[in-house]
């Protein structure tokens, strides 16, 4: 990488022959690709998404399509992250089939179905879709893994597997 960079910087120590810095290219082209990163989020892409947002909002329908998908994709991967409760849904009373899914909202009693009832995300296999279903409390149970690990088996319909031991989200 020196070789790369048009100059080199010589140590010169009265009494000691030349000595020049190994690495020298490598952490100049390090410094140099950091900043011209951080001055692009800073003045260009900030102010020109916040601006694009502005215009967005002002549109009704593009406002509700953009707002949903926006607070999907900060559920998976943002601050927020709401895919953290992963639990084992029974569908139906009489049937032993059950769904891998996340809670995302504990309480709809706000919607004016009490407080008996949770919302839960089912993500289907090989996709970022799903779907929300509405069930009785008594119809989920949790499970001891993290949202992360199942969502990964989930997603791979059920091909990759869970180690034991690790840290939960």
């Amino acid at each position: 990488m020196d070789s790369l960079l048009p100059f080199q910087v010589p140590i010169k120590i009265p009494g000691i022959p030349k000595l020049e810095i190994p690495g020298l290219g490598l952490l100049t082209i390090f410094v140099v690709v950091s900043l011209i990163g951080f001055l692009s989020v800073r003045y260009i892409r900030n102010p020109l998404f916040s601006y694009f947002e502005r215009l967005i909002v002002k549109a009704p329908l593009v406002k509700l399509i953009y707002g949903s998908v926006k607070d999907l994709v900060e559920a998976f991967v943002g601050e927020k992250r709401r895919f953290n409760k992963p639990v084992l849904v029974r569908l139906e009373r009489v049937s032993d089939i059950n769904r891998i899914g996340f809670i995302t909202q504990e309480d709809l009693s706000e919607l004016g179905m009490g407080k008996d009832k949770v919302a839960v995300y089912l993500p289907f296999s090989y996709s970022f879709a799903g779907e929300l279903i509405v069930v009785p409390r008594e119809n989920i149970s949790p499970i001891n893994a993290s949202g992360t690990d199942m969502m990964k088996f989930i997603i791979s319909g059920g091909v990759t597997e869970i180690k034991e031991g690790k840290e939960h989200d």
